[in-house]
């Protein structure tokens, strides 16, 4: 199964534009893990056409909050649908057990025993001071720590998060996280 794990951040957020909208924000970075070359990479806007074939590949595209956020973002650079593409989004899979959302820093800190490096808004104030590579690391570093995750679940059926000093168990069916579905490959960007 050629899996894909993605996270992107923004140039602005937002604050910046007046509304709660993914799909009005501007791409400055998608971080990718790919499982059929076991790599990490990285993409500037100028930079997707090398992404593209690489998700129209997928047969499963992972993240967090991936539904609501990236996929918005990102489906406004491409000339296809990627909300076609076969998603799993961690986010919604814990919010489906619990009844309300838990951020990626919370699973991590519990679950691995790791945090987050930095934030969203760390990176767009990176995006305006030119630090590309900072925004790389960062972005790169969540793409490793929801794939630990997806890991972790498909391992242990489980996630785990704290309130106050209690850990608590979030049970996940991943039974058919795996399963290849009967899905059209897209070619919205191969050549012909």
């Amino acid at each position: 199964m050629r899996k894909v794990v993605l996270d992107i951040e923004t140039k602005n957020s937002f604050q910046d534009i007046g509304r709660r909208d993914p799909a009005a924000l501007d791409l400055s970075l998608v971080g990718i893990y790919e499982s059929a070359s076991d790599s990490y990479q990285s993409f500037l806007e100028d930079e997707l056409s090398r992404l593209w074939p690489i998700l129209e590949r997928a047969d499963l595209l992972i993240g967090f909050n991936i539904i609501h956020f990236d996929i918005p973002i990102l489906d406004k650079y491409y000339s296809g649908d990627l909300r076609s593409l076969r998603t799993l989004d961690l986010m919604r899979e814990v919010e489906r057990v619990l009844g309300h959302r838990i951020g990626l820093d919370a699973l991590a800190e519990a679950t691995l025993g790791t945090n987050k490096s930095a934030s969203g808004m760390d990176a767009i104030r990176w995006w305006r001071a030119g630090e590309i590579e900072k925004i790389r690391r960062y972005c790169l570093d969540d793409v490793r720590i929801t794939k630990d995750l997806y890991e972790h679940a498909l391992a242990h059926n489980a996630l785990v998060y704290e309130n106050g000093a209690t850990k608590h168990t979030i049970p996940l069916d991943t039974a058919n996280w795996e399963t290849m579905m009967n899905a059209t490959p897209m070619t919205m960007t191969l050549p012909w």
